[in-house]
């Protein structure tokens, strides 16, 4: 048994529900009844006041089906609670919310979505989490429209922030021009996707190739899903040229993984322009390790874990976000606040360094300086 194992026994939950205030006699009789049938009676006249009279404006429903847990695949949702309640205490020991882990027995999107819309008046806002692609981008869409409260997909959205704010501030210790950036990405799924998208809208004149487990995604692809080809139709990612990783790499200038581990090797690094940013982000296992990424030429280099420089982690972004949104009775995250938050991240940074790029999650003020750009 291993210490994580041995302190999550001990533990039996990492997370519990806790009063705000002390419960004497005089207060029972005001939090429950009879005052509290005073507070329900104006929520069901004045439905708006939930917020005020209720934990609703600091509370986050952390939701997961199971399909797609951080490196380990669709292990179902009994597999997934223990990251959920991970992320409920990073949301209090971070932004002061509450997040509810809420893990799922169905996969079906139409499910999820129902679901979701049922138990939406008791939050502030829906996290999802470590649901596969491509359903993920279905299910958020289509929870955004019929929803008034932010809902947020983490493992796209929060992924896309930390590596755009990384890259803000790669470029400014490289001195690469953002108008001629040629950009590798490699893996396509529902953080690459939303990485595509953010680069681009940041850095509208930089090339974008992108590179599935098939090869590079091209126009004579066949056979590619919705979110892949919307990418080549909306001019997101160049698809002028067909082949595989090797090929895209030759004269790049930087490499965003979301992939696999190992794929990147020395000499694909070598093939680069000169002094590539790399940013492995693959978990556990990135594309290439640190240490052989700088022998073959990188000059700055990310990874997801927490034991190398430069950790690119969407725990960074989500406390900071709802807190925003949620203080600010924002409705829905738009793409104009992704960008204000990767661009406040990476200006938290007061001097940029190779090896130190992004702030740590544990920078003071950190999620008051993203929760700021929504004021």
């Amino acid at each position: 048994m291993d210490e994580s194992e041995k302190l999550h026994k001990k533990l039996r939950g990492k997370i519990r529900v806790t009063s705000t205030t002390e419960v004497t006699k005089d207060t029972l009789a005001m939090v429950y009844t009879p005052g509290v049938g005073t507070i329900s009676s104006i929520i069901a006249k004045q439905p708006e006041r939930a917020s005020e009279l209720t934990w609703k404006s600091k509370t986050v429903a952390i939701v997961s089906d199971g399909s797609a847990v951080l490196g380990l695949g669709n292990i179902g949702p009994l597999g997934a609670l223990p990251v959920m309640e991970g992320k409920a205490i990073l949301f209090r020991e971070f932004a002061g919310l509450n997040g509810v882990p809420i893990v799922l027995s169905t996969q079906d999107p139409e499910e999820i979505i129902r679901t979701c819309v049922a138990i939406a008046p008791g939050f502030g806002g829906i996290n999802l989490e470590d649901i596969k692609a491509p359903e993920c981008f279905y299910i958020e869409a289509q929870l955004k429209k019929l929803l008034d409260i932010p809902v947020f997909h983490d493992d796209q959205h929060g992924t896309a922030i930390v590596c755009l704010a990384g890259l803000i501030n790669a470029l400014r210790v490289s001195g690469k021009n953002p108008k001629n950036l040629r950009v590798v990405l490699s893996g396509v799924g529902a953080a690459g996707v939303a990485i595509a998208r953010l680069l681009k809208l940041q850095f509208p004149e930089a090339h974008i190739t992108a590179v599935d487990s098939t090869g590079i995604l091209s126009a004579t692809r066949p056979k590619l899903d919705g979110s892949k080809r919307s990418l080549l139709q909306e001019n997101i990612i160049d698809g002028s040229k067909d082949g595989d990783l090797s090929d895209a790499l030759h004269g790049c200038d930087v490499f965003i993984g979301v992939s696999k581990g190992g794929i990147l090797s020395k000499v694909l690094i070598r093939s680069m322009n000169k002094d590539p940013i790399i940013f492995a982000m693959a978990n556990p296992d990135p594309e290439i390790l640190p240490a052989e990424a700088h022998s073959a030429g990188a000059a700055i280099v990310a990874t997801g874990r927490s034991d190398f420089p430069n950790q690119l982690n969407n725990a960074l972004v989500f406390p900071g976000l709802f807190k925003g949104a949620l203080a600010n009775d924002v409705h829905n995250i738009t793409d104009e606040h992704k960008l204000f938050v990767a661009n406040a991240i990476a200006d938290s940074v007061a001097e940029p360094t190779a090896e130190h790029i992004i702030p740590s999650i544990f920078q003071e003020n950190l999620s008051d300086i993203i929760a700021a750009t929504f004021a």
